[in-house]
């Protein structure tokens, strides 16, 4: 059971919280789509994805090095990338998830790579 004062706070911490989205109702204009938003703020989003503007050209024929590892070739426009900081090479990434696994073994699946690229280049 709680207290007296224990009470009061939540009755004055809900009477807040229901002010503050009563207040934000108010103002809020309802969902807005992507272009409408980026018209109002002036900005397309931090999201996007940025494509080098000259092409890149990476190992693999630039596909994923994750993907030929499994043995299947994923293109890739170069706008997520690693430099080996060994033997200075590019190599492209799908998505930033392929990245983030890659990075934690990169020697481990450039093996599994280099293994299973003569098979797929020659398609």
């Amino acid at each position: 059971m709680r207290s007296g004062g224990a009470r009061r706070v939540l009755a004055v911490l809900a009477a807040g919280l229901a002010a503050g989205g009563l207040a934000y109702a108010a103002v809020d204009p309802g969902p807005l789509s992507q272009a409408e938003r980026a018209a109002r703020t002036g900005q397309d989003g931090i999201w996007k994805a940025v494509v080098p503007p000259r092409g890149m050209h990476g190992e693999f024929d630039s596909n994923d090095p994750i993907g030929v590892a499994a043995g299947r070739r994923i293109t890739a426009d170069c706008s997520i990338n690693w430099l080996d900081p060994d033997e200075r090479k590019l190599y492209c990434f799908a998505s930033a998830t392929s990245l983030v696994f890659f990075l934690e073994g990169p020697h481990a699946w450039l093996e599994r790579a280099r293994k299973q690229w003569p098979r797929l280049a020659v398609r």
